[in-house]
């Protein structure tokens, strides 16, 4: 297999390695080699170009490659991983030679088995995103680390991992059950009430973050100025679940209930002028006051278990499923998925100096991808020519119907949202261009060495090593080398300032949603979101059917103000969601970045941060008037 691997990807190396002393025996020759370019203080950030190699390895025709059928499998290997999956419209006998047939079930299949390490430092090969072929993973709870189209696409090798947390597609999650005791019927509720292990799927991703991320030191940092300290959004979110739950079915705080005090909500306040701040939880003024991390655990525990029990109720019918129940079950998960979010993109400033990797996801071969990335292919025009159009923005869930009669059991089929999506609308779109691509690190780095210097700052997603700029990741920063084509994340400003230079702007929120409507293909079409990735990738549209693809994983600032329009209806669950922040100063961002939990890539979702704002992973995309 390794020979055939060698002949079908176009590798400058193949390094096998047995053991350690092997590895530090190899010649300078068989080390990835440095570009000149990189400096010598990026040096202490390369990875060393070789990453485990499988020890199991099969191949499945795409046919066959469900997640149940790649559970089974891989449940017959030895080890824990990393795995080898080949995936092939067909079966290639040169592939399999050697290898040894095998069966589940009516399915057949090929595995093999070796115990190598493999250096991925040269692998040049470009391979485009099978969406088929991620679902399939995803829902059998893999991620791949790297993978490897062969030569005529036809079958494409993945070097995947089962990590600690892996979002199943949505469309592949098992319903809500709920009983109605009256009738005895069952209903299934397939619309975007979560499931029970959706919670369970995100609990995971939230305690990965928050307990084994953040080391006790950094519980009682604040690593923005602009945001609470660390251990806060640990009490947050337990804490406005329970307050919710309270609205919705009664019942008092889970104690200890002086936590509703402390944790209700956080802040917001203006970048250039933090005094001024919407209502929020007054918090501890020194450290000793605050909560012990046990006690907001205990805490957390106490309200998942009440969680737990409302939907035991749901399901056999002793609580009646109300649309004000299941909104707030839709609003405090997408709330949680909000904030996963918000503290990574806070953590990521200390990715170097306190934030720890994700554990039990492998460090991306950064030399390999970045070849990979060098040679994904670009649009055959740069831009694309939209509309003109009539535009439907958002949908019809006012949270005011949840208390009339006529409405109040109507839960099936409907869609919950947040206020500020509703009510759906027509909107007139004139005729635009727009860049297939965001803008990249590439791009804004010359600018900012260029004609932006001193117009525009140094992104908070990078930092400087010395004299070096280096682009910040959740595994400490990386050379711009590696990172010069994905999306760069910066302020609106900036980012409207930059596209002013190019003869450009940035769009405004109807022609961002007319373009992603066309073009983006979302989590279950293969975009970089739901934590395929915890980095940006390049973005992909311009390139295959009709041009859709992705946007590398990444929010989208848009020209447009948050403001209130005709028929929105504040909520009464989170008072002053969006209202609050009707200031002037926050602009209306779309799309979804690598951290965004699948069911918030909703196309009704509007996001927003001050213009100011920059440490949000949003990017920019330049449009052009016609």
């Amino acid at each position: 297999m390794f020979a055939y691997l060698a002949k079908a990807l176009p590798l400058d190396h193949l390094h096998h390695s047995r053991s350690s002393e092997q590895s530090e025996a190899l010649s300078d020759d068989s080390r990835p080699s440095t570009s000149s370019s990189i400096s010598a203080n990026s040096q202490a950030y390369l990875e060393d170009g070789c990453m485990p190699w499988p020890k199991s390895w099969v191949y499945l025709r795409t046919s066959d490659a469900t997640g149940d059928l790649l559970k089974q499998v891989f449940a017959q290997c030895e080890g824990g991983g990393p795995f080898g999956v080949c995936i092939g419209d067909i079966i290639e006998r040169s592939v399999v030679e050697g290898w040894n047939e095998q069966t589940c079930g009516n399915v057949q299949y090929f595995a093999t088995a070796g115990n190598d390490s493999v250096g991925v430092a040269h692998f040049k090969v470009f391979s485009p995103v099978r969406a088929d072929h991620l679902n399939a993973l995803a829902v059998a709870s893999f991620r791949p680390i790297i993978s490897m189209a062969s030569p005529n696409s036809s079958h494409t090798f993945y070097v995947v991992e089962r990590p600690a947390v892996v979002f199943p597609p949505v469309s592949f999650t098992l319903p809500l059950i709920s009983s109605s005791e009256g009738s005895g019927r069952r209903f299934d509720l397939r619309e975007n009430i979560p499931t029970f292990d959706e919670w369970k799927t995100l609990w995971s991703a939230w305690d990965l973050v928050t307990l084994k991320m953040i080391p006790q030191a950094m519980l009682l940092q604040k690593p923005i100025d602009l945001r609470h300290k660390c251990l806060f959004y640990i009490g947050h979110i337990p804490t406005f679940l329970d307050m919710l739950l309270s609205k919705a079915i009664g019942g008092s705080a889970t104690e200890p209930a002086f936590f509703w005090n402390i944790f209700e909500r956080g802040i917001d306040p203006h970048v250039d002028d933090p005094e001024y701040c919407h209502n929020h939880s007054e918090v501890p003024e020194v450290d000793e006051d605050w909560p012990s991390l046990g006690a907001i655990i205990e805490f957390r525990d106490g309200v998942r278990a009440r969680l737990a029990r409302l939907y035991e109720d749901v399901e056999s019918g002793k609580q009646v499923l109300t649309r004000n129940i299941a909104r707030t079950l839709v609003m405090t998960l997408e709330h949680e998925g909000f904030h996963v979010e918000t503290l990574l993109y806070m953590l990521i400033q200390r990715a170097r100096t306190g934030t720890l990797p994700p554990p039990g996801f492998t460090t991306p071969p950064w030399k390999a991808l970045a070849e990979q990335w060098n040679n994904t292919p670009l649009p055959a025009t740069p831009t694309v020519t939209i509309g003109p159009a009539t535009l439907n923005m958002g949908h019809n869930d006012s949270e005011a119907d949840d208390a009339v009669a006529e409405f109040e059991h109507d839960v099936s089929g409907h869609e919950f949202g947040w206020d500020n999506e509703s009510p759906l609308r027509d909107v007139h779109v004139n005729a635009f261009k727009a860049d297939w691509r965001p803008i990249t690190n590439g791009d804004f780095k010359d600018f900012w060495q260029g004609k932006g210097k001193n117009v525009v700052s140094l992104p908070k997603s990078w930092e400087m090593v010395g004299d070096e700029v280096m682009v910040k990741t959740m595994y400490g920063p990386i050379a711009m080398e590696y990172a010069q084509h994905w999306p760069v994340l910066a302020s609106y400003d900036d980012l409207a300032t930059f596209a002013c230079f190019k003869g450009g702007r940035l769009p405004t929120e109807p022609e961002l949603r007319l373009l992603l409507d066309n073009y983006d293909v979302g989590y279950e079409g293969g975009a970089n979101v739901g934590f395929r990735n915890w980095h940006p990738v390049p973005a992909t549209m311009g390139l295959g059917e009709n041009g859709k693809g992705s946007n590398g994983g990444v929010w989208e600032w848009t020209s447009t103000i948050l403001d209130d329009h005709e028929g929105l209806v504040p909520t009464k669950l989170f008072p002053g969601y969006t209202n609050d922040f009707f200031d002037t100063k926050h602009q209306v961002v779309l799309g979804a970045s690598y951290a965004t939990i699948p069911r918030l890539c909703r196309r009704t979702v509007r996001n927003f941060y001050q213009h100011n704002y920059p440490y949000a992973w949003v990017a920019g995309r330049m449009v052009y008037d016609i």
